[in-house]
């Protein structure tokens, strides 16, 4: 039985000359063995036959891995063009903040202060991060590699966590989040001339909502660019995207068309510039989007645990190959 086995198992690291000289002991055993009766040799043959391989021959063999099949395959490939994509969607996230801070010039000199605060910076840390995991992912699934498949799944189960408290943070503080809405409305009034991306952030709520201001149009005057006290052509006005027809013949935009609009009166300022505050328009929205926002956030948790379950499936197919001593 020991010849016999030779040929259906497969040695650990044997090869050629090798094997041969491994079986032509075995062999010579087996002609020096006396005759025995055919009841001798089928109690023999079934007891050796019973012993498994490990047992019968310790340290020469080795399992054999089983070849994947076609749905194992399948999920490699499409684990690696589903993180492929979220490679590439990182790494634009990525360029896009780096593009933005090195436009502002915030990464150099004397703008090192406020790069912390800085709208761009989001898009780096969400590009990294993103890249980061999703090359993880690749690589795992293009080398078939158990460490970085874990630290894929790890990193996704993470930032899946950190969603799910930030969540819940949110829906235990909402009776707080338009306090902070309006804080954080305020700031932006304060530092709109100072900050590209406040201004822009805070045009495009008031031209989307047809709003001026936190309650009302009056608030633009604890902005010290628009405060009536304050020197210059702005002074006693209010952002050209609080006007009610912010367009000059139609067709040119009219940066000045809100000049001069916390001189007049509520009345006469009322057919220049929007009346109302941003704050209840923009609660009254988010509270409209609420639908959009919770299937958003399904949508997310649902691409996550795609990922999650591919990569896991890998792991599960990966046999680790190992020799006895």
């Amino acid at each position: 039985m020991a010849l016999s086995r030779a040929w259906f198992s497969r040695p650990c690291g044997a090869a050629g000359s090798g094997e041969s000289t491994r079986l032509l002991p075995q062999a010579s055993r087996l002609v020096e063995l006396p005759y025995s009766s055919s009841d001798d040799d089928d109690s023999s043959l079934a007891g050796d036959m019973d012993l498994p391989v490990a047992e019968q021959d310790p340290g020469v063999w080795c399992p054999v891995p089983p070849k994947p099949g076609t749905f194992s395959q399948c999920v490699r490939y499409l684990a690696f063009l589903w993180n492929l994509l979220f490679l590439l969607l990182g790494l634009l996230a990525l360029a896009v903040g780096v593009w933005g801070l090195l436009a502002k010039r915030s990464l150099g000199g004397d703008r090192l202060a406020p790069l912390g605060s800085d709208p761009m910076l989001l898009f780096v840390l969400v590009g990294l991060g993103a890249s980061t995991v999703s090359l993880a992912g690749c690589l795992g699934a293009l080398r078939s590699s158990p460490c970085l498949l874990r630290f894929f799944v790890g990193a996704v189960l993470a930032f899946a966590g950190l969603e799910v408290l930030g969540g819940l943070l949110l829906l235990a503080a909402r009776h707080r989040l338009r306090d902070a809405l309006r804080d954080a409305l305020l700031l932006c009034l304060l530092r709109y001339q100072e900050e590209p991306d406040l201004r822009f952030l805070v045009d495009e709520v008031q031209r989307s909502l047809q709003c001026c201001g936190l309650r009302s149009y009056r608030d633009w005057e604890t902005n010290p660019y628009f405060n009536c006290s304050a020197p210059g052509a702005q002074a006693c006005s209010v952002p050209d995207s609080c006007c009610l027809d912010p367009w000059q013949n139609g067709t040119v935009a009219n940066a000045q068309c809100a000049f001069g609009a916390l001189r007049l009166g509520d009345v006469a300022a009322g057919t220049v510039v929007h009346l109302g505050g941003c704050v209840a328009q923009l609660s009254a929205w988010l509270r409209g989007q609420a639908g959009g926002i919770v299937a958003g956030a399904a949508v997310l948790v649902l691409v996550e645990a795609a990922g999650v379950l591919m990569a896991l499936k890998m792991l599960g197919d990966i046999m680790p190959v190992g020799v006895r001593d």
